[in-house]
């Protein structure tokens, strides 16, 4: 796997770098030196939204700062969960008088530094709630879900609770509404290809040529079965039908479908993707919301797709249509 690289060492701090020079919306501080936030911050009394996880998945974790969205993100090393000195900057960061939702996955290192995190900030009398992102079927089943990952999910979650705390709304509303999300939000991918982190010298698991894997994780966590290539319309209606036994959303509902790349697919195979998930939702009379299609959560060069949807309410609705605005995403009134 070839890389466009310098010393490997220095892969998160150069890309932080030229981040911040392509967008000058974002800009890089802290303590830790490696946390993101707006440029220009949001208005004084508005509930914060800060995030954080490990490189190697942009847009996540730091392009969705911005307008309608994130204040601030702490980013850690590739694979790896951001330091709780990072945690404490980016919840300092996003910390506009009213409070800070801290909206993360669901990994044991995130959740352990964010709550150390959470703890030092109530010396400066910054209020916090937590809510997980948790939406990958394929790591744990339904009756074990507080243990399942967070994915692709995540990104329309900071679309609700961005939108919540534009629109004024209390910490503990913002908190709410995200929770409300999160339930009816699930997500599973397909993996194609492995990929490699900068300072590895072999890939992060080993995958046939003529192999793919559904359920693998963005991190290259094993998933649950293993199969030769399948066609396109396959792969779609595995993970659809997946997805709908748990959510089981009624005829005539109307969702949020987000089709991802992994990394390496073209966007081309994923469209092929789309127009099966699109034309099997309308057989069951449901309609696609806002559909996304794209690279909005990768794994490196890892090559494959996920699939995530969520399962709106007049309410939902409203906030997922909001305006926004970031690098890498922005939704138009």
């Amino acid at each position: 796997m070839k890389k466009l690289i310098n010393d490997p060492r220095n892969y998160v701090p150069e890309m932080l770098e030229g981040l911040v020079s392509a967008y000058p919306s974002l800009v890089l501080g802290g303590e830790s030196g490696r946390c993101i936030s707006r440029s220009t911050p949001a208005r004084s009394g508005k509930v914060g939204i800060a995030t954080g996880g490990g490189s190697g998945h942009l847009p996540l974790f730091t392009g969705y700062v911005g307008d309608g969205l994130l204040d601030a993100c702490a980013i850690g090393n590739v694979f790896e969960g951001p330091s709780v000195q990072s945690c404490v900057d980016a919840i300092r960061a996003a910390d506009h008088g009213a409070g800070v939702l801290c909206l993360f996955g669901n990994y044991g290192g995130d959740r352990m530094n964010f709550e150390m995190a959470a703890e030092m900030v109530e010396l400066d009398e910054i209020v916090t709630e937590t809510v997980l992102g948790a939406d990958d079927v394929a790591s744990a089943p339904p009756e074990e879900a507080e243990k399942r990952r967070g994915v692709a999910g995540i990104v329309l979650l900071y679309k609700v609770a961005g939108a919540a705390a534009e629109e004024g709304r209390s910490l503990a509303d913002v908190a709410e509404v995200t929770r409300k999300a999160a339930a009816q939000t699930r997500s599973i991918g397909v993996a194609l290809s492995p990929c490699r982190v900068p300072t590895a010298s072999k890939p992060n698991f080993e995958l046939g040529d003529s192999e793919m894997e559904m359920g693998m994780g963005i991190h290259g966590e094993p998933g649950i079965w293993r199969a030769p290539v399948a066609s396109a319309d396959e792969v779609a209606d595995d993970m659809l039908d997946r997805l709908l036994a748990e959510l089981q959303p009624p005829p005539g509902s109307r969702l949020v479908a987000l089709v991802n790349g992994l990394g390496a697919t073209p966007l081309e195979e994923l469209f092929i993707l789309y127009r099966r998930v699109a034309a099997r939702l309308a057989e069951r009379d449901m309609q696609i919301i806002a559909p996304l299609v794209g690279n909005y959560v990768t794994s490196m060069e890892m090559a494959g797709a996920s699939l995530s949807l969520m399962v709106l309410d007049e309410e939902l609705e409203r906030l997922i249509r909001a305006p926004a605005c970031c690098p890498f995403w922005q939704v138009s009134p």
